[in-house]
Formats: C-alpha cells, structure tokens, sequence
C-alpha cells in the first residue's frame, strides 16, 4: 500500500524539490535537478541491492551448500546460476520504482520499464539456461544415465526456451501480446519448419532412437553409408559423433540412423562372447581314408584318443553285423584324415579357456570351390576387447595352420612365383 502511495503520488521527487528549496537553491534549479537526484538514489540502490546479493546472499548459500552431503546441489547451486538469479533484483526493482523517478512523464516511464523488461527477460533466459546446464551435468556423471541422449534433449529444451523467450523481447520491444504474435506467426510456419528441418527431425529422431533404445553413448556402431565405424562419443539434437577406430570424427544427422539401417555391437558387447567364424581352404586331393597306421598315430594325439577309439569301435561293429570286406578300404565305413582333423578342431575349440562354452561351438565343411574345401570355424570367445580377440584368433589359426600337415592334409591357396620357380628347377 505505501509502495502504490508513493507511486500515484510522485512524493518522492517532490520531497526532493522541497529539501533543495529548503537548502537554500532557487526554485528554478531544484526543478531541474531533482529528477537527476532521484535517477542517482535509484541507481545507487540498485546497485547497493546487487552487491547484498553477491557479497552476502551468494556467499551464505555457497556455504550452506558445502555443509550438505549431497553433491548435486553443489552443482545446481553453482555460482553461474546463483549470479543470473541475483542479477534480476536490480532490474526488478528499478521496472518498479521508475514511476517515482518520473512521475510526470509517462512517455519515459514506458520506454525504460520495456528496456528494463527486456533485460529481466535476458537475464531470466540465462538462468534458466544454466539451471538446466547444471541439471544435465548433475544426470550426464550418473551411472545409469551416463549412456542417454541428454544433450540432445538439452538442446531441444534449449531452443524451446529461447524461441519463447525471442517471442517475448519482440511483443515487448512493439508493444504486441505475445499470443497475438504467436497468432501472427502461425501463418509463417511452413516457413519456420523450413528453418528449423533439421531441429525438428533431430528432436523427433532423437526421440525414437532413445525410446526404443537402438542408440547410446559409448555403443560401438557401423554405418558404410556414412564412413562410420567406431564408438558413439555425443548424441545432441542435430548430431551424432562417432570416433572411428583410426581416431577420426564421423558426424551423422540423428534422422539417418532412423531412416537408413546401421550396426550396433552393443548386444555382443553385453553378451557372452563376441563371434569367431573363419574357415581355411583345405586341398580336395589330400583327403583319403585312414590307415590303421595313422590311426595308431592319431590315438597319440591327447584330444584325439578317446575319440579315434570310440569311432573305431562303432565303424568296426557296423562293418560286422554288414559282414564288410575289409580288404578294400571303400567298404563299409572308413575314418578319413579330413572327419579327424574336424574332430581334432572341435575337442581343441572346447579345451580352450577363452571359448565361451555355453554359446555355439562347432567346425563345419562349407560348400567346396574350385579353391578346395572351406573348413569353417564357428565359435564364441569370451574375450570381446579388440585388441586381445584379435590376438586370441590369431593364436587359434597359427595352430591350425601348423596342425594341418599333421594329418596329411594340405592347406589350398594359388601358386605364386616361387611355386612355379621350384617347378622349373624340378625339371
């Protein structure tokens, strides 16, 4: 009520007039600067206002906040959004008290109360800015959020807020409601979602890429289209970063990954093993049938033994209750070096510590090619890091390379310039 008082009735500035008069200054002069007077005492306070809330406010908050356990409001109370905060009493309070500075006239009055509402609009936007940084940051370093999308949503928040805030400052600044320059927009917003494609598709994309769970942060992905293989570092509202594994920067609109098909090895990351399939192409004209000599040499072999034992034994009944000739290896059923070699790499992948055993294990012939029979390893390790899964299929493959003349098989690849260098010196 006295606040209103004092504002219909000017008391302020005549109060200063009257106090000049009586100091002994003519009527004429304390009429004309009464009002710098008044304009100097309001700046003053304002500005006495803002140091109370710097010096004093701020710094008692700032300790209240280091006695808490919590560390999140350590971060929402940063020392950013608690200056935008105490940066709007001032202007506040001189959009109120500028009827007292001028109380006789209302065209002044009028155009610095809009530029003092301007610069609370501003200074509002920036505290909410860095209210919503600060929340990010206290939600980016949890675990479990750790791999959302939250910059994008951020950012999208981000532009909602100062397409608003843009409305606001313009009805200001021509004196317009903002729902009727909302309504007068409307008529432009072909033209705005023409502006904003790319924002808007980013939002919507980014959206369905986060409640269906197809993309995070830290997913390795595969995208040829775009030269992406690597490991997703940022999703914002119009891009996606990938670092690729040579260390370069792939940026992809979030819309492509919706549109187009892309590969994520997040599933073999959080499953058991990663895959292993590689096969070796083996000389069709090293596979025969086994000799009871070789067979007495595969018995010495430890992963074959009981093997090469308990197939003998069910080849040597069948052969009997057929009444087989045996003196004609085609008889009947014969072991082959190919069929123990195969058994060989099945009992040698399951003896080995780093294949997953409870995930598919198996070696398997493929289709044969004029380059011999493809003889396919298919397995799981249980070492999914890069590095370490390579050397490990290295390992596996330098022993059944090395294997292989063993059971008197060859390994098929085309001849080369020493191949043939050999052949001439042969003859």
């Amino acid at each position: 009520m006295i606040i209103e008082h004092i504002l219909e009735q000017g008391q302020v500035v005549d109060s200063i007039n009257t106090y000049l008069i009586s100091l002994g200054f003519s009527q004429p002069l304390a009429d004309s600067i009464d009002q710098f007077i008044a304009v100097t005492l309001l700046l003053g306070l304002a500005l006495l206002v803002d140091l109370i809330c710097r010096n004093i406010l701020l710094k008692v908050v700032a300790k209240l906040v280091k006695h808490t356990k919590a560390t999140w409001d350590d971060i929402v109370f940063d020392r950013k959004v608690m200056i935008n905060l105490g940066r709007m009493l001032a202007p506040i309070l001189v959009y109120l008290l500028l009827p007292v500075v001028f109380p006789r006239d209302p065209g002044m009055i009028a155009f610095l109360q809009r530029l003092c509402l301007i610069y609370i609009i501003v200074t509002l936007l920036r505290f909410i800015n860095e209210f919503l940084l600060a929340i990010y940051h206290v939600y980016s370093d949890k675990e479990q959020f750790r791999d959302r999308p939250l910059k994008g949503l951020l950012q999208t928040i981000q532009v909602v807020l100062f397409f608003i805030g843009g409305i606001a400052i313009v009805s200001v600044l021509i004196d317009q409601s903002p729902i009727a320059l909302l309504t007068g927009l409307g008529a432009s917003a072909a033209i705005l979602m023409l502006i904003f494609k790319d924002s808007i598709m980013g939002f919507v994309s980014g959206i369905q890429l986060s409640a269906n769970n197809m993309l995070r942060v830290g997913d390795w992905i595969v995208m040829s289209k775009y030269g992406a293989d690597g490991t997703v570092i940022e999703v914002t509202l119009n891009t996606v970063k990938v670092r690729n594994w040579d260390n370069t920067i792939t940026t992809l609109p979030p819309y492509a990954l919706v549109s187009d098909s892309f590969q994520n090895w997040r599933g073999m990351q959080e499953s058991g093993g990663r895959r292993i399939k590689r096969s070796i192409n083996i000389d069709m004209n090293s596979v025969k049938f086994c000799t009871p000599e070789m067979l007495d040499k595969y018995r010495k072999i430890q992963l074959l033994k009981d093997y090469i034992d308990e197939t003998e034994q069910v080849v040597s009944e069948h052969n009997k209750i057929l009444n087989i000739d045996s003196s004609l290896l085609v008889n009947g059923h014969r072991q082959t070096n190919l069929g123990v070699f195969r058994a060989y790499l099945n009992n040698y992948l399951k003896n080995l510590p780093e294949v997953n055993k409870e995930m598919t294990c198996m070696v398997r012939h493929l289709q044969p090619t004029e380059q011999g029979i493809p003889m396919e390893l298919y397995f799981f390790s249980s070492v999914k890091e890069w590095t370490a899964y390579e050397s490990i299929q290295a390992d596996i493959f330098d022993h059944v390379l090395a294997i292989v003349p063993e059971f008197e098989l060859r390994v098929f690849q085309n001849p080369t310039g020493s191949d043939f260098r050999e052949l001439k010196n042969r003859n």
